[in-house]
């Protein structure tokens, strides 16, 4: 039972353990309370207070209460408690993405209420995802911690060599967060958490479904002496719900870890590749496209356990892009499809240490973004062969981002307030040096109830394709400034047995803030920097857990949530293709509910109603402006789960609702999957 007592943080009264049974976890606890742990492994180091990795415990005289079944923990970078966090964060962990209705990340990402899923292809192939209000280009994604956005275009931000058989949480931070994560951490972060080696073991898993769907994981998890190895194959295609809607997806993916007296050395390796037909996904008077994308990741970091923390790390991300406008039967003005090459390098430092006055953090990291193209850039002297095919690249642009960060934590009594600041510079921008300060607070009333306060600013500069796409429906802008946004939000958080939650009120002013745009049907869509975008609004959400204490006949498990979004617009006359789209309403429930010992059924419902219009396109012919319609949507799992074995049917969008998520670009109707799953363990 918990006491309802008040909470005193002190930086001293920390309990720190290096090994947790057979498992490396850490244990990290405050007085008099039961803690439920939860970790944003992208180093969200000072807006709530880490707990020592030290190799010591604390000789004061600190009674403590755990309890295991609440504690979610990570070593891998600097750990935090999510109930001292003075942010809105969403964490989906390994429970929740098995019971889930979904055979995608970006699918799974639309049952959170601040999130923003705008798919153009289903189950992986193409989404536009974006955070309270903000655009697919304004949402940071990390694998692992490692940045792996495309300076090309956010269409390609979820090209992941991971299918979600290798998942083990994704967190989402809600809001800017420039000062943690760099200046295109504009609107929020993602955060996919994949799992590691652990005991030996192989795991099959193999799914069908509507429309030819078929979807076949395969991985495997040894050790070879000390250092410990997983790896992973995917491959998933359907034939598509209406014409030109196939696609074939393949991933590898490949971990490794080792452990070592003084730290943990990590490396990872991905690719991913994908074929689809791209039915009217960027202009419905061209609804034959097509395109191919290849990608290439790899990162090693070194995480130390000494009393000054340090984790160096390098990563590399390769993108190849083709696009054809014609997948068949090209016009003769038709002359060649779009080649693009993205190679993205980094290299970064987080460092953090432990005194009497608190937790203080540093670090700087390098990222140098370089495209070659027969579309985007600038004009290259002497034209470089594309790989594989007969054309060349003909343009290119290079830019190298600096940045350097520098936050101190104060604990007292029962507050904790955070400071601090980002320097970034930008090769080639002339705007020199940029800082972006922000702070966060919170204060425990009680154990039950935290009030917080934050704010943030941030910058964003304009990708690949603002800067310089021209084709038969766009035109680029070279001329283009960086966004700049500040952010503030206050609210409060309820953690009691039965039901948690979190209620709060935030408003982004935006300036510059980057849309496609046009003043007529007639005229080419054009990115524009718009005068002034501000968002307010509110999301509220909560979870009761029934069964655990009022009996089995009620479900395991129901969420509320709610997003609330009012984007006002200044001086504004145009037709917006991407920002001024944005969910004004999206509510979201589910409930989870456990039929016999291994048998459970999960359901999902989804309402969004988004402001805005979108062109109609029918028959070759534009045919006007309208309005975006609200729609509702049902899904639902069946599973069952022992020890090794899973067997599940899933159907989304049980109602068949003809909807979009984005203009002329129809989205299908009733799918229904089952699958299998075993896994082999050799301990």
């Amino acid at each position: 039972m918990m006491k309802k007592s008040r909470v005193k943080y002190k930086a001293q009264q920390i309990l720190s353990f290096k090994k947790w049974g057979r498992k490396s976890y850490s244990l990290f606890l405050t007085l008099n309370r039961t803690v439920k742990i939860s970790v944003l492994l992208v180093i969200y180091l000072l807006s709530s207070p880490a707990v020592s990795l030290a190799n010591m415990i604390d000789t004061s005289d600190v009674k403590m209460q755990f309890d295991l079944d609440e504690i979610e923990v990570n070593a891998k970078r600097v750990p935090v408690t999510f109930s001292q966090i003075a942010r809105i964060i969403s964490v989906i962990d390994t429970k929740e993405i098995e019971a889930a209705p979904v055979q995608s990340i970006d699918e799974l990402l639309e049952y959170i209420a601040g999130v923003d899923v705008r798919q153009r292809g289903t189950k992986g192939v193409q989404s536009d995802v974006s955070i309270r209000g903000g655009n697919f280009d304004q949402t940071l994604i990390l694998l692992n911690g490692v940045n792996i956005t495309d300076p090309q275009t956010g269409h390609h931000n979820f090209n992941l060599p991971v299918s979600l058989s290798q998942i083990d949480r994704i967190e989402v931070l809600e809001g800017p967060a420039a000062r943690v994560y760099g200046p295109n951490a504009f609107s929020g972060a993602i955060n996919i958490i994949t799992k590691l080696p652990g005991s030996k073991s192989v795991s099959l898993a193999i799914s069908i479904g509507s429309f030819n769907y078929f979807n076949t994981n395969l991985s495997a998890s040894f050790d070879t002496g000390k250092l410990q190895h997983l790896i992973a194959v995917n491959r998933k295609n359907s034939k598509g719900y209406v014409e030109n809607t196939d696609f074939v997806i393949s991933n590898l993916f490949y971990l490794n870890q080792l452990q070592l007296k003084k730290g943990k050395f990590l490396f990872q390796f991905g690719e991913s590749k994908k074929d689809f037909g791209a039915n009217s996904f960027y202009t419905p008077k061209y609804p034959n496209q097509f395109e191919q994308t290849k990608t290439y990741f790899t990162s090693a970091k070194w995480e130390s356990t000494s009393k000054l923390h340090f984790t160096p790390a390098v990563y590399w991300r390769r993108h190849h892009d083709k696009f054809e406008l014609f997948r068949s039967n090209p016009p003769d003005w038709y002359k060649t499809h779009n080649y693009h090459l993205t190679n993205v390098f980094g290299a970064g430092l987080n460092s953090w240490f432990q005194w009497k006055l608190g937790k203080t953090a540093f670090g700087t990291e390098i990222r140098s973004e370089n495209i070659l193209s027969n579309v985007l850039g600038e004009e290259l002297e002497n034209p470089v062969q594309v790989s594989g095919e007969n054309a060349e690249f003909t343009k290119a642009k290079s830019r190298t981002s600096i940045s350097g960060f520098f936050e101190h934590t104060y604990y007292r009594e029962n507050m904790i307030f955070t400071i601090g600041v980002l320097g970034n510079n930008i090769s080639g921008s002339n705007l020199g040096w940029n800082f972006f300060p922000g702070l966060d607070v919170s204060y425990d009333f009680t154990i039950v109830l935290k009030v917080f306060a934050s704010y943030n600013t941030s910058l964003r500069m304009p990708t690949f394709t603002d800067l310089y796409y021209s084709g038969p429906s766009n035109i680029g802008n070279s001329d283009l400034k960086p966004e700049k946004s500040s952010s503030v939000e206050g609210g409060f958080k309820l953690k009691y047995e039965f039901i948690q939650g979190h209620f709060v009120v935030f408003y982004r002013k935006g300036k510059d803030i980057i849309d496609w745009v046009k003043k007529s049907n007639d005229e080419l869509w054009q990115p524009q920097n718009l005068t002034r975008l501000n968002s307010l609004g509110s999301e509220i959400q909560f979870q009761l857990n029934l069964k655990k204490y009022y009996g089995n006949k009620l479900p395991d498990k129901i969420q509320f949530s709610y997003l609330y979004n009012n984007v006002e617009k200044e001086n504004i006359d145009f037709i917006s293709n991407y920002v001024l789209d944005n969910l004004k309403h999206k509510f979201v429930t589910s409930l989870n509910q456990t039929i016999t010992k291994n048998v459970s059924i999960d359901l999902k419902f989804v309402y969004q109603d988004r402001d805005g219009t979108f062109t109609r396109f029918e028959n070759g012919t534009w045919v006007g402006e309208v309005d975006y319609k609200p729609f509702a949507l049902l899904d639902g799992k069946i599973l069952y789960h022992n020890k090794n074995l899973s067997i599940y049917v899933s159907i989304n969008n049980i109602f068949n609702y003809s909807y979009y998520d984005i203009g002329n670009v129809v989205q299908p109707g009733r799918w229904v999957k089952s699958g299998i799953s075993y896994q082999i363990k050799f301990n």
